[in-house]
């Protein structure tokens, strides 16, 4: 699919499921942080709430870096979502934008057994390697 530099890997058949989890991880984590810090700011209004003024620029700071890594994820999220839906990998996709292919694709939307195995729901959220059914076909 595409070489990611943050995990200083290619993206593949083999490791689609990792990437996926790593996103969401980032992305959940980078929410949760948005969230603590905005019902600190917001919840925070009295005058017995008062903080040392280094601790308010350091969590401008995480704030700032948290913006980042929500919005990177989740167009991150975005595209190796509708690769999934559409069967297009990331450079494939580049490629026929390119040359204006798009409509001529005949990919099929990748089952979601082709990226996170057959060894059951309960296996889906935690990073463990997947088992396929075919591992020929999905390589």
């Amino acid at each position: 699919d595409h070489h990611c530099p943050w995990m200083n890997n290619c993206v593949g058949a083999g490791n689609l499921k990792h990437f996926f989890l790593f996103l969401i991880y980032t992305w959940t984590c980078s929410s949760y942080a948005l969230a603590l810090f905005g019902w600190n700011y917001f919840m925070c209004a009295t005058e017995d709430c008062t903080f040392h003024h280094v601790l308010v620029h350091l969590v401008r700071v995480m704030t700032v870096l948290c913006v980042g890594a929500f919005l990177f994820t989740s167009s991150m999220l975005m595209n190796v979502l509708y690769g999934i839906m559409t069967g297009i990998g990331t450079i494939d996709r580049l490629k026929k934008k390119a040359t204006n292919t798009m409509g001529q694709s005949d990919e099929e939307p990748l089952e979601l057994k082709d990226v996170f195995g057959i060894a059951g729901y309960h296996t889906w959220p935690f990073p463990v390697d997947p088992l396929f059914e075919d591992y020929d076909r999905v390589m």
